[in-house]
């Protein structure tokens, strides 16, 4: 197996995905919405255009996701004289239930993965890809100004 950095992560990363994946159609979610329902509960009600730039996507994939969720009531749109994409989205309690399974979910992955860490291995590692975050972000931030 390569052992590049990129292919560790890359590997890893579709490790827990297929792992959080088998969750998915019993909840009733599609791909990417639970990031949606998880930032709803913990920020509260919020603009599409928010959770667009926080998890750095394209606003069009967001509304798409956000239209499966209202559609499936796990989120309510505000009303809003501009349009749906600047009316304030809230959970609804369908929504609440859907993260609440989904963290749990989460929960066992997160066990499963670092099974054996020890918890000074734990915060390495959160540290260590917070920090390859940051490096690649601020790369990419300073290419754009160029």
């Amino acid at each position: 197996m390569e052992k590049t950095y990129q292919m560790l992560l890359y590997r890893a990363y579709h490790a827990q995905r297929a792992y959080m994946r088998a969750g998915l159609a019993g909840m009733g979610l599609g791909a990417g919405q639970p990031k949606l329902l998880s930032f709803l509960a913990t920020n509260g009600p919020c603009l599409q255009k928010d959770m667009a730039e926080y998890f750095e996507i394209d606003p069009a994939a967001v509304c798409r996701m956000l239209d499966s969720l209202d559609r499936n009531g796990f989120i309510q749109r505000g009303t809003s004289r501009a349009g749906r994409k600047t009316g304030l989205i809230h959970l609804t309690e369908l929504g609440r239930r859907a993260h609440e399974s989904w963290q749990h979910r989460r929960q066992a992955m997160e066990q499963t993965m670092l099974e054996g860490f020890s918890e000074e291995e734990r915060a390495q590692l959160a540290d260590y890809l917070s920090r390859a975050y940051r490096n690649l972000r601020t790369a990419l931030n300073r290419e754009a100004d160029q």
